[in-house]
């Protein structure tokens, strides 16, 4: 198999600016190296506790979760790192930044209680700067617990729940007066775009700083610098800052005929340098934030718009967990995952079921991928599972949850939708009341952004949010592919005012897994053959992409993803819906059926690849690509072009010969000549 691949794609990461500048005054150390772990009671029932050796991203529940065990740990575990600050960290201020940790965890420094965050996939941050010594070692004690709790999103969910401090962990040394990382464990810098067009852009920045001393008074500059590092935009702003207290600066700007944020079309960041000065102009601390510009709205009867510009979503969902790692994954596992992406054509992805890891929105910013993101508020999830219980502990954790994932995410061009919930089912406690307290909490904080859900259910909850996305799966769970069109139709009849998309849709598919004549197969039964998932997908998208009016197309799933509970396919405790191997190292044949529709880039490949051991002479050879003739070969002989199907296929009924069969095919032209090339095994 052949595919170029454009130098703009493969260099998008190393292009990526680091958005955490800071000067002499300031420090982000990464403190991820030389922890202790160990489980459950062994910390406090024994005097020297059996501590493994570890470094983070770390979770516990990588053997369990990903073999298959059910009852996978779900408890507390406890961590500990040596602390050590000179006495050049004096008279300024020391904070622990941790990007996530799963679920609930408590924080102590030196024994001393730091805080407590809830919530397993958002940052927290805790001033530590009474509780460390200098000159001395310090103990940082944390216990994280991955139990179920009523009171805490989410109660269920179709993935694992895995355990531990899975994230970066960071420790910032500030100055005595500073950019609050306080604010939700925000960047204390908010970027709002008021008004966007091509002619000009209005943004109001809004910087909070924070002190500790006494009562003085500063300036803020705020500089928009463009990608060649030219100043655009400037303005300061000079007030007294408060002890004890977070002073907001206000900055308008204006940019005159901006270079729009136009999706991986043209994905232009621009640059927002923040400095906090004292009154003789010198810099106490520096930040910059990315700056996409752009306008978007929904049309309930021709989908998305970006910046004016009808934008075909062509879209995927993503967990962040993967083989061998579960959820604790580095960011060379982020950057492989999105040049898998990009190379499939891929331009929006919906990170579920949770808020994602901040340098994964950062990479979506740098390639233009649209973002729909959510809070882990979610069902059904078995017997008995609630996804609801109308608790005040419940009420309050959602929101803070959902406070969290949009001050954290705020500035991030490459989000466009919020989502408040996937699959809410519930026969006890109606949802309904906390549905429309969500939305309207996300609109007073953001009333920038669309709010999404996405649903199975037909019910009045579905109404609420901006836009809805329909989970269905015809042709998997019951159906048959082809119904997809007409249920579309039939809904956006039903509800023509109403911005219909597919939140997901999908089958299962084994590489291992392959047969003569394709049926649909049991979808929790061991047979998942990955002939099967192709023609899912094959039947598929030309009916969605007829339909303009699905605002957006999001395909369950990108990659396979682990599931403890589930029994089915070729192992056990996966989910194997997705177009990619778990361990990332195969790109299941719907993957390069996609790629031929959606990827400008030329390709072609021989579906079925893996079915090498043939029992039937006459078979059906298929190709995918995205060019207008391909030829096929069988041992070396021309047999001639392809016929290409109303699906974009290539197909050819060729008879084998005994023994082994060479196939290849051409297409392109012969200075920019692609070949893929196959064999098969015909053994009657």
């Amino acid at each position: 198999m052949f595919m170029k691949i454009p130098k703009s794609t493969v260099l998008f990461s190393l292009l990526l600016m680091n958005f955490y500048i800071l000067p002499a005054q300031s420090l982000d150390s990464l403190i991820n190296q030389d922890w202790r772990f160990v489980k459950g009671f062994q910390y406090n029932m024994q005097k020297n506790p059996p501590w493994q050796h570890i470094n983070l991203p770390h979770t516990w529940n990588v053997e369990d979760a990903l073999a298959g065990e059910i009852d996978y740990y779900r408890g507390f575990a406890w961590y500990e790192k040596e602390l050590h600050l000179s006495n050049n960290n004096e008279g300024q201020r020391l904070f622990l930044l941790f990007e996530a940790s799963n679920a609930v965890t408590d924080v102590f420094v030196n024994r001393q209680f730091a805080g407590r965050h809830e919530g397993g996939y958002t940052a927290f941050c805790f001033e530590i700067t009474n509780l460390v010594k200098t000159d001395t070692i310090n103990i940082l004690s944390v216990k994280v617990n991955n139990a179920y709790d009523a009171s805490l999103m989410p109660l269920t969910g179709d993935f694992n729940h895995y355990g531990g401090l899975y994230r970066p962990v960071h420790l910032l040394i500030k100055p005595n007066v500073c950019i609050s990382p306080l604010d939700f464990a925000s960047s204390g810098i908010y970027i709002k775009q008021d008004t966007v067009s091509t002619h000009q852009a209005q943004i109001t920045v809004t910087t909070l700083v924070s002190s500790i001393s006494s009562e003085a008074t500063h300036h803020v500059k705020v500089e928009v610098k463009d990608a060649a590092g030219k100043t655009i935009a400037l303005a300061t702003q000079q007030q007294s800052v408060l002890p004890d207290t977070a002073i907001a600066f206000t900055h308008k700007l204006t940019i005159q005929n901006p270079h729009l944020w136009q999706g991986r079309q043209d994905p232009y960041l621009y640059q927002v340098h923040v400095s906090l000065q004292d009154t003789s102009d010198k810099v106490i601390e520096k930040k910059v934030q990315p700056l996409g510009l752009r306008y978007f709205h929904l049309d309930a009867e021709k989908g998305f718009f970006l910046n004016g510009k009808y934008t075909d979503l062509k879209a995927v969902n993503r967990h962040q967990d993967r083989d061998g790692k579960g959820s604790a994954i580095s960011k060379a596992d982020m950057r492989e995952d999105m040049q898998i992406m990009l190379e499939m054509g891929v331009n929006a992805v919906r990170l579920a079921h949770y808020p994602h890891a901040d340098y994964f929105y950062h990479l979506c910013d740098s390639a233009g991928v649209i973002v729909w993101t959510e809070i882990p508020w979610l069902g059904p999830g078995g017997y008995l599972a609630q996804s609801y219980i109308a608790s005040q502990a419940f009420h309050q954790k959602g929101k803070q949850q959902l406070r969290e994932m949009i001050h954290q995410r705020y500035n991030h061009p490459s989000i466009i939708f919020w989502g408040l919930y996937n699959e809410v089912k519930t026969d006890w406690d109606d949802p309904f009341a906390y549905i429309q307290t969500l939305d309207s909490l996300a609109h007073s904080i953001d009333p920038h952004r669309i709010t999404v859900a996405a649903t199975f259910l037909e019910n009045r909850n579905n109404a609420v949010t901006d836009a809805i996305g329909w989970n269905k799966y015809f042709g998997w769970y019951g159906g048959d592919p082809s119904e997809i069109g007409k249920w579309a139709d039939k809904m956006h009849q039903r509800e023509p005012s109403m911005p219909l998309a597919l939140g997901e849709y999908g089958a299962g598919g084994s590489i291992q897994h392959h047969e003569d004549s394709l049926k649909a197969p049991v979808p929790d039964g061991r047979w998942h053959p990955e002939g099967w998932q192709a023609y899912f997908h094959e039947q598929h998208w030309p009916q969605l992409q007829q339909r303009p009016f699905i605002w957006g197309k999001f395909i369950w799933l990108m990659f396979d993803n682990g599931a403890a509970h589930r029994r089915e396919g070729d192992r056990i405790g996966i989910n194997d819906k997705g177009l990619v191997t778990f361990d990332r190292k195969t790109k299941k044949d719907a993957y390069y059926y996609y790629q031929s529709q959606w990827s400008d880039v030329p390709m072609v490949y021989i579906a079925d690849r893996r079915f090498k051991h043939r029992n039937q002479a006459q078979t059906q050879v298929k190709v995918y690509s995205n060019q207008p003739d391909v030829v096929l070969y069988h041992n070396g002989k021309k047999i001639g072009k392809m016929k290409e199907s109303q699906n974009g296929v290539f197909l050819y009924v060729l008879t084998l010969q005994h023994g082994e069969n060479n196939l290849s095919v051409k297409t392109g032209t012969q200075q920019k000549e692609l070949t893929d090339a196959v064999t098969w095994q015909y053994l009657p």
